[in-house]
């Protein structure tokens, strides 16, 4: 399956909440590489909101840092969302892999390239948390693509799985890797 506008088009089919970009993604297998490079330019685009907002001189390294755990974070998220979906909470239509889990969780993250606004004043901090609720509900409709389910079960896997990666990261973040940025 081609890419339907290339990288840019997906990635703007996936903002706009379109479910056939979803399923779309989840069938196509070469959109792994495609599902990386979203989480890396979203990376690129919060390193660069934050880094306008508090300029250092440790900027790069943190910057480079943050494209790391954001990858991370992105295949622990799919990890978590694919085990609580496709193992624990699967239907009877539930035929799922953990790669097609993880090509709809990295084209959800879409929307966090408006992180690169995050440096405004007063109005960052609020585009990030519109972003993350944009990232769950994106999130949402590319579960229910990958696992098959309802809206309702998607829901459910999505919010418990993003609670579930929240807790990981923030216990690696308190107990071994001290300064790390939690993503997303």
């Amino acid at each position: 399956m081609a890419a339907s506008g290339g990288l840019i088009g997906r990635m703007i089919r996936a903002m706009k909440l379109q479910p056939a970009l979803y399923e779309e993604v989840e069938a196509d297998k070469s959109a792994n590489v495609q599902a990386a490079i979203v989480v890396i330019i979203v990376g690129i685009a919060a390193a660069i909101g934050a880094g306008l907002g508090a300029p250092s001189a440790e900027g790069l390294l943190a910057a480079v840092w943050g494209l790391v755990v954001a990858l991370l974070g992105w295949l622990l998220w799919a990890l978590v969302v694919y085990i609580i979906g496709a193992k624990l909470m699967k239907g009877k239509e539930t035929q799922s892999s953990w790669g097609e889990v993880a090509r709809t969780i990295g084209f959800a993250n879409s929307p966090g390239v408006f992180r690169i606004l995050g440096f405004i004043p007063i109005l960052g901090w609020i585009i990030s948390i519109v972003v993350w609720i944009w990232i769950l509900v994106a999130g949402i409709i590319g579960i229910r693509a990958a696992l098959d389910f309802s809206t309702t079960r998607a829901v459910i896997t999505v919010v418990i799985g993003w609670l579930v990666y929240l807790a990981l990261m923030l216990v690696l973040w308190l107990f071994g890797l001290g300064s790390l940025p939690i993503p997303m």
